[in-house]
């Protein structure tokens, strides 16, 4: 009997350990960190102001997030290859369309694509209406260095007027109208 209650003490504690390592994201053999959705907003006082954001987009074009100044920028993460981006796509085409009348701008970044021409087929099967950046090293990501974990695709980042990170998604956009209305709830 004293046997049979060491086994199952051992079966349990070799279960609580185990159950213990698995829980949190994980790159595993993907390369990048699944996300879960969450929205963090975050109050005026704490909001910083991300280093500058420029580069070349997928369609061979210069930008500079600096000319959008004075607008709430909505800026997504994505890559052709992953899947959530995929089905975050319409979510978030759907979600520019509907705030392209209010002074908001949307810009992706295309990362972790061997070539532009992914994100272009990307764009066009789901009819992204903005631009983005291609980066396929994920440099751009440095900008908002405690924003955003570099490796977590998808990702979105809105930016006040002014200019400062005032919400994050980690993970697919779980709705467009949640993201419609953490911009709207900015943009006040």
């Amino acid at each position: 009997m004293r046997n049979l209650f060491r086994l199952l003490l051992a079966v349990l504690l070799l279960s609580a350990v185990t159950s213990a390592c698995g829980g949190g994201a994980s790159t595993g053999d993907k390369g990048y960190v699944d996300g879960a959705g969450i929205v963090t907003r975050l109050p005026v006082a704490e909001r910083r102001t991300p280093g500058k954001v420029s580069g070349t987009l997928l369609d061979g074009t210069d930008l500079s997030l600096s000319s959008y100044a004075g607008k709430v920028i909505v800026l997504n993460v994505w890559g052709s290859w992953c899947a959530d981006c995929r089905l975050e796509a319409r979510e978030l085409a759907g979600a520019a369309r509907e705030l392209a009348q209010e002074d908001v701008a949307f810009v992706g970044v295309n990362t972790k694509d061997s070539s532009p021409d992914q994100g272009l087929a990307f764009e066009k099967r789901y009819d992204v209406p903005y631009p983005s950046f291609y980066d396929p090293s994920g440099r751009t990501l440095l900008a908002f260095h405690g924003t955003l974990i570099p490796s977590a695709i998808p990702s979105t980042v809105v930016i006040d007027a002014t200019g400062r990170v005032a919400a994050s998604i980690q993970g697919q956009v779980p709705s467009q109208q949640t993201l419609v209305d953490v911009v709207r709830d900015v943009l006040k």
